[in-house]
């Protein structure tokens, strides 16, 4: 297969593909770190550098793309970023940097990667959102909100690209241990290796599962929390509060 991975040089982007890779598929990283695109061509996968929060600089990038190769299998779309709020000094240009880091990418990344999977006899299109948009968490304004913003993309994508035959795949990770998660000043229950994390989404996708969230020691009581009444989930969260 043809595999493209958005957010490839870090984390669990750069797991999978390794992971696709030594799988002998084909795999085309995209990422902005040059000095871990050059490691990853090293290995034999072929690398584009670009911003993707740059409509421009995407668009003329998946033009290119297309020419060269026709057609993409599975789309990992995977970049993103995290910065937490801190209320006492609200930032809306915090706000800001996390949106375009995780909605505006995956936006950019859609609209460019959609026209090569069309051209696939068995497309499948994977956004990775986040455990967090299942509920409101103290200090996650920007990061939860822009991960249930891309949920709920990626889910009516899932309806609206059905009748195209595109399959849609969200996946919802807990905490996997990555470079973004190591600057976390809080404890991260039930966290996964990054490895452990991409073989995971490896076979999820691979079973063509419409969600893809783990661990399920987290999956399942941050599922039952979200049906809770909301003022009951609020004196919890209280409650829970990193305590400064």
């Amino acid at each position: 297969m043809k595999i493209l991975i958005t957010g490839a040089t870090s984390g669990i982007g750069l797991a999978l593909s390794k992971l696709y890779n030594s799988h002998h598929h084909e795999v085309i990283a995209i990422g902005r770190n040059k000095q871990a695109l050059i490691a990853l061509e090293n290995e034999g996968i072929e690398v584009w550098q670009l911003d993707l929060v740059d409509l421009n600089s995407t668009r003329s990038t998946f033009q290119k793309l297309k020419e060269k190769h026709g057609l993409i299998d599975l789309a990992i779309l995977n970049a993103g970023n995290c910065e937490y709020v801190d209320c006492k000094n609200f930032n809306a240009e915090l706000i800001k940097r996390v949106f375009d880091a995780n909605i505006i990418t995956l936006a950019n990344s859609i609209e460019g990667v959609l026209p090569l999977l069309r051209n696939s006899h068995n497309p499948h299109l994977a956004g990775v959102a986040s455990m967090a948009g299942y509920l409101p968490l103290s200090r996650a304004e920007a990061y939860g909100a822009s991960k249930a913003a891309a949920n709920y993309l990626l889910e009516t994508l899932a309806i609206d690209l059905k009748e195209e035959n595109i399959m849609v795949s969200v996946i919802n990770p807990g905490f996997v241990k990555t470079p973004l998660t190591a600057k976390n000043d809080f404890p991260m229950p039930f966290a996964l290796e990054v490895g452990s994390a991409a073989e995971i989404i490896f076979n999820g996708l691979a079973a063509k599962k419409a969600e893809i969230d783990f661990p399920l020691r987290l999956t399942i009581p941050m599922k039952f929390m979200s049906i809770l009444p909301r003022s009951w989930w609020r004196k919890l969260a209280e409650k829970l509060k990193r305590k400064d």
